[in-house]
């Protein structure tokens, strides 16, 4: 095999991993269960094919509980307007979003809102959300 293949072979190889970690809206989260959280960042992590916000959300029954938040990639949000420096430790947030279907603490997000105001999309993968930039 030539080089020319192998290389081909390759980026098949990682194209179809990306693929299958890739996940659609509708087999992970509900539509018809949006939510809106408030909470203070515990961690973001910028990634690829999705960036996650972590946040500590304190529940009706006084308990804390740590949500993985679910956007866009780090480069879509930042093609949005976000910035690493946006999100330390400790920022309050409200997130709205939709649940996941298997009950966890996980919300795929369609905004974030700050305490001064300032909102921001996250590129939901949610169909019938139209994209905002």
């Amino acid at each position: 095999m030539g080089h020319k293949k192998i290389a081909v072979a390759f980026a098949a190889l990682l194209t179809a991993g990306a693929a299958a970690a890739h996940h659609s809206f509708s087999a992970e989260f509900d539509p018809e269960k949006p939510l809106k959280l408030t909470g203070k960042v515990t961690e973001m992590k910028w990634s690829n094919p999705h960036a996650w916000i972590y946040l500590d959300v304190t529940g009706t029954d006084g308990k804390v509980q740590n949500w993985a938040c679910e956007t866009n990639g780090a480069n879509g949000l930042i093609r949005r307007g976000w910035r690493k420096e946006d999100l330390p430790a400790g920022t309050t947030l409200v997130v709205d979003g939709w649940q996941a279907r298997n009950g966890s603490p996980t919300v795929n997000v369609g905004t974030v809102t700050f305490q001064d105001g300032k909102r921001l999309f996250a590129g939901s993968s949610n169909p019938t959300v139209p994209q905002q930039n």
